[in-house]
């Protein structure tokens, strides 16, 4: 382990793990205004998806062995990466208001970069390669008018 670097004893002292229940609750917010015939549809999918954030950042970092940690931190970016697609979806249908589908897709952005700084603290503690180029496929943030 490098110096300097420790893993929380308890979830609750994670930035990333409040980040990310700040995200769920804006998903609640932002799904309870989604009409009624979505109920268990894309409303249901898209709160799943954010619960099951920082339940994985929980459950990782109860875990004994760092892989293991690593290995639900990406099953939380999994989720993120849903959350995200389905924020979008929603705002391609015009469902839920734009001020809180904006609310949460800040609130994944931060999600996103304390993730990654996770993850990549923990690799680096175990001495293993960490990538560095960014991706070649760009996020939207909103769909282009036509």
């Amino acid at each position: 382990m490098r110096k300097g670097w420790q893993v929380a004893k308890d979830f609750r002292e994670l930035r990333v793990w409040e980040a990310s229940m700040v995200l769920a609750e804006n998903v609640y917010q932002l799904a309870a205004s989604f009409p009624a015939e979505e109920r268990y549809g894309l409303s249901a999918q898209i709160k799943r998806a954010a619960v099951s954030i920082p339940s994985c950042i929980a459950e990782g970092n109860a875990r004994v062995t760092r892989p293991d940690y690593l290995r639900f931190l990406s099953m939380a970016a999994g989720s993120l990466a849903e959350v995200l697609t389905q924020c979008l979806l929603a705002q391609r249908l015009g469902f839920g208001d734009p001020v809180s589908i904006q609310r949460c897709l800040d609130q994944h952005s931060v999600v996103t970069k304390l993730l990654k700084a996770l993850q990549t603290g923990l690799r680096r503690a175990d001495g293993e390669a960490t990538a560095t180029s960014p991706s070649p496929f760009p996020i939207p943030h909103s769909r282009p008018r036509s």
